[in-house]
């Protein structure tokens, strides 16, 4: 691909280096994410902390992909062109199929939208399009939008009004959004603002990081965070099976040696490039690590193919993939007949030959992680593994990892446990809740080969002296070595008094800093019902009665009147089903009418104390705001 940008002079590059040399002591030839902004400055180019926050995240997409935090000089080199070359990279264009694309850095970051570090707005948008067409073409209260034209900008006006995001939602984790709460018909300004908010906080219920995204900024149709937005969507969908505890074949991906504990930590983008080398050392060829750079020429990619294909044993009809593509002699040909085999399996989605010779990570990683859901093509191994380890996350764990998510930390949370222990994440909440943290006194990464884990237990005795010190947390019985043991239990404590603390900091805001207790909320709460004349009340939030949702959908309406349509809650004699159909319904209301509730309905039919709460305590911030 043609590379845009001035040239930078010899002196200008001694000065750059020297700037860099400064800030990489150690002469690794790298210098860690949190020291960027330093560097910026001592190359005369001083940057704003969420202007570096974006770059690094950019980043670490493409040349990072163990999430190390390390940066090399090159990729400093190239971000720093593309700054002072600003002007020229607003008006460069690539031509893509005579249409016009872009591909600029900026707006596409790993937290709000696990990016590239450019993004390629014209080919993603196309992508997504053509994968929304299909996923909602059957959707009734979708005909109004599908079939777009991918060639348009219809994609940016046709999320206006919310409906093709709560879709969308729920496609990637069925039953988010409870359908009868999405406004459908007779659209005003006011019921679209309600659509939106309900899918950015269904969104960010589910993991999506929204923290930078508004309601308007949807309406409008903001390029960049239509599609950050969109993809992250998307992934959440795709990335759904791609975990052992829902797939107990990727054990097949087990290496000679290795625990299943090892293969348990991988992330889904590990495993799936561990799926295609598996597949390829099977076909005899050369193994791949990235998405990007080594799938260019689709030599890979045609092996692939031809590994998975269904060779017609049991119910599969054989499909048999035509190799002869392979030898091609430009890449751009190449691809393309390796896409028309990958037709044959129903799998074409996501990419074309140009972003496949390109190397775009992001839609080649979406388009294997396609081919994976359709034809993993494994076969569990005949030797017995510990199968209690693949229990899978409980949906309290879920709930915590979908909230550390959305508030856009670094690295991404996959796996609750073994992903904190070395406490980076943890300081990023705390800082979440204005606990303050001495960064001079974290251990960053990379770490050193030999005594990586002391650098870690490190930063985990210094979380633990944190929540103690500065955050009054009640952390009795709890050491760093539990921390960075992945001690489910202990750790656990911890995420949940930071989940409060999230929770309860926008009480203590609204009531000039003072302290907001659980008696505090439950008196409001009922003072707030009996003021609606509602018949609901509760003791506690173990209260038995929360079961039903009343007392929940009875707040929504006092704090908002007319947001609950009565006609839809169940309201005596309820089964189960009532009690959940309720539950959903009183969750996917208070999300509409603007609260970030984390909970799930199932802990509200199971009355699960501090889920409870946390619905209550985010009520209540949405009650004391209209005040």
């Amino acid at each position: 691909m043609e590379n845009h940008t001035t040239h930078i002079s010899r002196e200008e590059l001694e000065e750059m280096k020297e700037a860099f040399n400064k800030i990489d002591l150690d002469n690794s030839g790298y210098v860690s994410d949190y020291e960027l902004q330093d560097l910026f400055k001592e190359a005369n180019l001083p940057l704003p902390g969420y202007k570096v926050r974006e770059i690094v995240e950019q980043i670490l997409t493409v040349g990072d992909r163990n999430k190390d935090g390390k940066i090399s000089f090159e990729e400093f080199v190239s971000v720093f062109q593309e700054l002072k070359d600003k002007e020229i990279s607003k008006t460069f264009r690539k031509v893509i199929n005579k249409k016009e694309g872009i591909c600029a850095i900026g707006g596409m970051s790993d937290r709000s939208s696990e990016g590239t570090q450019h993004s390629y707005e014209e080919e993603e948008k196309v992508a997504f399009v053509n994968w929304i067409n299909k996923a909602l073409e059957a959707d009734p209260d979708c005909k109004h939008l599908i079939p777009m034209d991918a060639n348009s900008d219809r994609l940016f006006s046709a999320v206006g009004d919310g409906i093709l995001l709560c879709k969308m939602i729920n496609l990637s984790q069925p039953d988010t959004i409870d359908d009868r709460v999405i406004n459908k018909r007779k659209l005003t300004p006011f019921t679209i603002s309600e659509n939106l908010n309900l899918a950015l906080n269904s969104a960010s219920a589910i993991g999506c990081t929204v923290v930078n995204i508004g309601a308007q900024d949807l309406k409008e149709g903001r390029h960049h965070l239509v599609l950050g937005l969109l993809w992250q969507i998307i992934k959440i969908g795709l990335f759904a099976d791609i975990e052992i505890t829902r797939n107990e074949a990727l054990i097949a991906l087990l290496r000679e040696g290795e625990e299943l504990e090892e293969l348990l930590k991988l992330s889904p983008e590990d495993l799936l490039l561990r799926w295609v080398n598996y597949h390829l050392e099977n076909a005899e060829y050369k193994k791949i690590s990235n998405f990007s750079q080594d799938i260019k020429d689709s030599k890979a990619y045609f092996h692939l193919l031809d590994q998975i294909a269904p060779n017609g044993e049991g119910d599969d009809m054989r499909i048999e993939i035509d190799m002869a593509g392979f030898n091609e002699k430009y890449d751009l040909k190449r691809a393309e007949c390796m896409l028309q085999q990958a037709d044959k399996l129903g799998c074409k989605q996501f990419v074309t030959p140009l972003d496949v010779v390109s190397g775009n990570p992001k839609l080649n990683l979406a388009f294997v992680a396609n081919l994976f859901n359709k034809y993993p093509a494994l076969h569990k191994p005949n030797k017995e593994y510990d199968l209690t380890l693949l229990e899978g996350e409980s949906r309290e764990e879920r709930t915590f990892r979908n909230w550390m998510n959305s508030q856009g930390v670094s690295p991404f949370v996959n796996h609750l446990y073994s992903d904190l222990t070395d406490g980076l994440v943890i300081f990023q909440l705390y800082e979440k809740v204005t606990v303050p943290v001495d960064w001079y006194h974290v251990n960053r990464p990379p770490y050193p080969q030999l005594g990586a884990n002391m650098k870690k237990l490190e930063n985990c005795n210094y979380a633990v002296e944190l929540g103690k010190t500065k955050a009054s947390f009640s952390l009795v019985g709890i050491g760093g070595q539990d921390l960075n043991d992945g001690n489910p239990t202990l750790t656990l404590a911890l995420i949940w008094q930071l989940m409060r603390r999230y929770t309860l900091k926008v009480l203590s805001d609204l009531g000039d800093g003072s302290k907001v207790t659980d008696e505090i909320i439950i008196k409001w709460v009922n003072v707030t019902l009996a003021n609606a004349k509602k018949k609901s009340s509760i003791t506690s939030f173990k209260d038995k009665c929360i079961c039903t949702s009343l007392p929940v959908i009875d707040l929504i309406d006092a704090i908002v009147p007319n947001a609950i349509r009565y006609e839809l809650v169940k309201q005596t004699e309820f089964s189960d089903i009532d009690k959940l159909n309720n539950a959903k319904y009183a969750i996917s209301v208070a999300r509409k009418i603007g609260t970030r509730v984390y909970a799930l309905p199932e802990d509200l039919v199971e009355v699960k104390p501090k889920m409870v709460m946390t619905v209550f305590a985010c009520l209540m911030g949405k009650g004391l705001k209209k005040v």
